[in-house]
């Protein structure tokens, strides 16, 4: 069986760390993604993905990246189930990245590609 994600869009905002009672880092951030076809209005939508991102991978995102930088992520589809204040299940799909590759930044001189993977 295969689980893995690849997207390619830009940060929706600047990232920051989540502190928590645990030892590791972690980052939540969405990713606009262009869908590579036309409505039936003529127009391209986008899907807003929410990522989540820990330690190394998380650190270093939030020391190079800013809202409006284009990312490519690599990871996995993970599913939360979690009942509401009203009994009822509700279902969060995120994508685990693995691998960050930072394709490009609105700022021009500081353009740069890095890739970190996970540990």
């Amino acid at each position: 069986m295969l689980n893995q994600v690849v997207l390619v869009g830009r940060l929706t905002q600047d990232p920051s760390l989540e502190s928590g009672s645990t030892q590791k880092t972690k980052m939540v951030v969405n990713v606009a993604v262009s869908r590579p076809f036309k409505n039936s209005d003529g127009i391209y939508e986008t899907d807003f993905i929410r990522c989540i991102l820990w330690n190394g991978i998380a650190s270093n995102t939030a020391k190079y990246c800013h809202k409006g930088d284009i990312v490519g992520l690599k990871g996995r589809l993970q599913t939360t189930v979690f009942e509401d204040s009203n009994q009822d299940r509700k279902y969060i799909t995120e994508v685990i990245v693995e691998r960050i590759s930072y394709i490009s930044t609105l700022r021009k001189s500081e353009e740069q590609l890095v890739e970190i993977e996970a540990e």
